[in-house]
């Protein structure tokens, strides 16, 4: 005969229903409360599942252990930054005929269009940088720039999910999830992969989105202000009693895991989430910039007390690399009021000088502190602008993907040459050229990762970050 509950019994469990109700209501999106992995792991439940962010050796010895990504958004001019054109200064004006104009192939008759910036050479190498860049010109020695970089495409969405991704039409792992599947990270108490951002990028958080790689390897995002990630200080009124909730979230969890079997892919989901309980304490003592000294500040640019502008990012991102995040990538500004500069070439004035202390600055206390020998920072843009325009006189530049320039420094990378070349008016390439595959294959190359070896198995293929192509830039490798 079945046995039916008491009135107390169902009393009971109603009461238990409606504070478990309770406790995911308000507890459940806390990056505290997903911590409960940590009690899993004590209670042995997910003891067999693999963690998906533990550290994994790579496949040769790196001469990087990590790397800080500086994107600026919108199409930096190259021949206005990093290339000097003397030929492009005598024939301004001047007419010439190209065979394909912002996407559309055919014939037509443009104008070439002078820098309104100018060139001079540098240090002990001699590097020319145009007077854009005064700060980061007096780094010239330690840097390897790039003249002869090419992407796929001319709009701003597709080339910048190319140069984060690999790929320019659908998708993909970006670069930092690579990173961080291939080497899992050096501090289990925060992400392998951070991207600061003040504003959305173009192709929003498919920039730092990990596709179908698993969810651990997703960028972590940080906005500058006085609150970089939300709801990561502890929401419980003491220690006791969130420990009381990460108690109960672990039976919840503990019971949905065991109630399907041998899933790996959930048990390793459950254990990545014990990062989150990490963070409440190494999160917000990295974006605590009141130990740094006066001079520390002054070298980045960076007003005491700040939480705004690029300097402050600079110098958070070495806190961070300082604390084991193997990926953390700077974008200076959004899809808006950035280097697209159609209208009038003049805006890149502003956005230069934004960037261009804090990031002289970042190299010199990289170097200062023994760190750049094993931090491989990176500069680039998506794709450059034309030396050439539709209209006499105009003042501003179009999207150019034939030929842009990026630089790398550190982390075993040359420094003080330049590598390839764009013609004498930096329409496209000469010699040497550095397709973004390539230019990815040797990031990973210098983090001691074969790129045709970092694959994942997704819809019945091996997927990588550099699909069918890329070729490791050797020359340019110390």
């Amino acid at each position: 005969m079945t046995a039916f509950p008491s009135t107390e019994q169902v009393r009971d469990a109603q009461a238990k229903l409606l504070r478990r109700r309770w406790f995911f209501r308000d507890c459940g999106v806390s990056l505290a409360g997903i911590a409960a992995a940590t009690l899993l792991e004590k209670e042995g439940l997910a003891s067999s599942a693999p963690n998906p962010l533990a550290p994994r050796a790579p496949h040769f010895p790196a001469r990087a252990k990590r790397v800080i990504f500086l994107h600026m958004s919108g199409g930096v001019s190259h021949v206005e930054s990093w290339d000097p054109k003397p030929r492009l200064v005598a024939d301004a004006g001047k007419t010439i005929t190209v065979p394909e104009f912002q996407g559309r192939k055919g014939s037509f008759e443009m104008f070439l269009k002078g820098p309104q910036w100018k060139f001079a050479p540098h240090g002990k190498s001699g590097t020319e940088v145009s007077e854009l860049f005064p700060h980061m010109a007096r780094q010239v020695d330690d840097l390897c720039v790039i003249r002869s970089m090419k992407t796929d495409h001319t709009n701003h969405y597709e080339a910048t999910l190319g140069i984060h991704t690999g790929s320019f039409t659908f998708a993909r792992p970006s670069i930092g999830s690579w990173v961080s599947y291939g080497l899992g990270t050096e501090n289990r108490n925060l992400p392998s992969f951070v991207v600061i951002a003040p504003q959305s990028p173009y192709a929003g958080t498919q920039v730092w989105g990990s596709d179908f790689l698993p969810g651990a390897h997703q960028g972590t995002r940080v906005v500058p202000g006085p609150e970089p990630i939300a709801n990561v200080r502890r929401r419980s009124r003491s220690e006791r009693l969130q420990a009381m909730e990460l108690e109960a979230l672990q039976a919840g969890n503990a019971r949905h895991l065991a109630g399907r079997g041998v899933d790996p892919l959930l048990a390793a989901r459950i254990k990545s989430f014990e990062t989150a309980f990490g963070m409440q304490s190494e999160m917000p003592e990295a974006f605590d910039l009141s130990g740094e000294s006066t001079e520390t500040h002054a070298l980045y640019g960076l007003e005491p007390g700040s939480t705004q502008g690029f300097a402050w990012q600079c110098l958070v991102a070495r806190r961070l690399a300082e604390r084991g995040v193997r990926f953390i990538e700077l974008i200076d500004v959004g899809s808006s009021a950035n280097w697209d500069a159609h209208g009038d070439m003049m805006t890149h004035l502003p956005l230069a000088k934004n960037v261009d202390q804090p990031i002289a600055g970042l190299l010199q206390d990289l170097k200062r502190r023994g760190m750049l020998d094993d931090t491989l920072v990176v500069w680039t843009t998506e794709f450059g602008r034309t030396p050439f325009n539709a209209a006499p006189g105009a003042a501003g530049r179009e999207h150019h993907h034939w030929v842009f320039s990026s630089w790398l420094a550190g982390g075993g990378v040359k420094g003080g040459i330049t590598y390839g070349a764009s013609d004498e008016h930096g329409i496209d390439v000469a010699s040497d050229v550095v397709h973004v595959h390539d230019f990815h294959a040797t990031i990973l190359h210098l983090l001691g990762l074969d790129h045709t070896r970092l694959t994942w198995r997704h819809s019945g293929r091996d997927y990588r970050l550099t699909d069918v192509h890329g070729n490791v830039v050797t020359p340019i490798l110390a």
